[in-house]
């Protein structure tokens, strides 16, 4: 009897599917989505042989016909990246150096982290947005003529921003448009073009903003907390991550796809009292697992160090993980971690770890549980460059004195607390022992390495045992599949 949840298993595997290299989109279609012509004059123009074309998911259903558009036009050759080793929002670099590209062109949605080591072309997705529906949206939600309004938007909704902005404008004297603006020498794309806006108060004195690839022009005297926040786009990462960010601000948003308006009702503080618990968690951590979530955005070598050098001071151990897209089984397998902190771009580092086993973290969060300099206090950081040396947000490490041994309060488990549990030595001559001194009357502390925790299973994976496997000859294996072994068909 067939199973009521799921297709029957010999059906699945004798199905036949029709592959087809056809586009989805019309081929009148494809010049205006991807900018084909324009993509051309960006190979062209700085000669390139070898292009790298990487497309999220949803649009790869149009990746060969447009490399095929490319190849047409242009003398060169191109690789399509697809599933990418980490979030399609950011550049992958690394595969595309793989197949030797010289440069890479970046279609769809974009966090726009900055990147160095290719040329870079962004090509966002030209999705419809109905300005005078969202225009109307806008007016419902702000009736206050005279109010401070940021507009903020997904990039995929960048070609009719201009048209809702001449809408507003003369409507809203104090509304200020974000504008796209890459951070990165190597990037060619109309992302780094500033638009020039006809609200009369672009004749006032402003200062800048310039963070998640948007620049900011708000009026000398007023900072970001003075305004209120309108965004162009569907719920999701980009939303989360201003929210999280600019957590004093109020959001309101518009949905293209349902044209819809609303207040974000989702409750900040509620989120960020989440955050911190997670600070909690790491304080009582002794081993640390550091995700590699990015290879693409710049300095992520340099957080890596950084991070390690405040989990030693804390009298933590860490482990560096590089393992691709994250999910449950994944970190599963490391029960001696305690915690994890995951490097990446700012709209993946907002991580929901409610199913993972153990929680997930982010650079800023761990720098507060591990640097006593960094208090928690309104400011959130999601992008980790900042918490370098030079960056808006950069605080320096506690010095550390010889008798500095502060004990306080587990507030999860209630019990006491040593930070410092681990000398001022180097990160390098620490690692691979699980007895340390703790200071200087001999007092030895046990810091629960993952080295003791391997040593106390029952079970520690495949074991070689050299000589101790008996020598066999070579015999004829099943036939067929896992779900149908030849013999076991037969004797049914």
């Amino acid at each position: 009897m067939a199973d009521a949840f799921s297709s029957s298993s010999e059906t699945v595997i004798q199905r036949v599917l029709e592959v087809t290299s056809k586009a989805n989109t019309p081929a009148e279609k494809l010049e205006d989505l991807f900018m084909i012509k324009k993509c051309c004059e960006f190979i062209t123009d700085h000669h390139f042989q070898r292009v790298a074309l990487q497309f999220p998911d949803e649009l790869l259903r149009d990746s060969v016909a447009v490399a095929e558009e490319i190849e047409k036009n242009c003398n060169a050759k191109t690789f399509i990246l697809g599933d990418t080793s980490y979030g399609s929002c950011c550049v992958d670099e690394v595969a595309a150096e793989h197949v030797g590209a010289d440069c890479v062109v970046h279609y769809g949605h974009a966090c726009l982290s900055p990147s160095k080591r290719l040329p870079l072309m962004y090509i966002f997705e030209k999705r419809q947005l109905d300005v005078e529906v969202c225009a109307c949206s806008f007016r419902e939600l702000y009736p206050d003529k005279q109010s401070h309004i940021v507009l903020l938007y997904d990039v995929n909704y960048d070609h009719a921003i201009d048209d809702l902005v001449r809408i507003l404008c003369p409507e809203y004297p104090n509304l200020v448009a974000s504008k796209l603006v890459v951070e990165s020498e190597q990037c060619f794309s109309h992302g780094r073009i500033n638009r020039q806006s006809s609200c009369p108060s672009d004749h006032d004195e402003k200062q800048t903003v310039c963070l998640f690839g948007r620049q900011l022009c708000l009026k000398t005297g007023l900072i970001i907390t003075d305004y209120s926040m309108f965004y162009v786009g569907q719920e999701g990462a980009t939303l989360r991550n201003f929210m999280m960010t600019w957590n004093r601000c109020s959001f309101c948003s518009f949905d293209p796809e349902t044209m819809k308006g609303r207040v974000e009702s989702i409750s900040i503080n509620r989120a960020l009292m989440k955050r911190y618990y997670a600070i909690e968690r790491a304080k009582d951590a002794n081993v640390v697992g550091i995700l590699v979530g990015t290879l693409g955005v710049s300095d992520y070598l340099a957080i890596i160090q950084q991070l390690k050098e405040n989990i030693h001071r804390a009298g933590k151990k860490s482990y560096v993980f590089a393992m691709g897209k994250l999910n449950v089984p994944k970190l599963a397998n490391f029960l001696e971690i305690d915690i994890f902190v995951l490097i990446a771009c700012p709209e993946n580092s907002l991580l929901d770890s409610s199913e993972f086993y153990k929680p997930v973290m982010t650079p800023f969060e761990m720098e507060i549980a591990c640097n006593k300099k960094r208090e928690w206090s309104e400011e959130y950081v999601t992008d980790f460059r900042h918490l370098l040396p030079g960056g808006s947000s950069h605080v320096q490490l506690a010095e550390r004195q010889e008798d500095d041994d502060e004990t306080d309060v587990s507030l999860i488990s209630g019990a006491l607390r040593s930070s410092n549990v681990l000398n001022g030595e180097p990160a390098e001559s620490s690692f691979g022992s699980s007895m340390v001194l703790r200071n200087e009357t001999l007092t030895v502390a046990n810091t629960n390495s993952a080295a003791s925790f391997l040593a106390s299973r029952s079970w520690r994976g495949l074991e070689q045992k050299l000589g101790e496997t008996p020598v066999v000859k070579a015999v004829e294996g099943r036939r067929g599949i896992a779900i149908a072994y030849e013999e076991e068909g037969s004797s049914s």
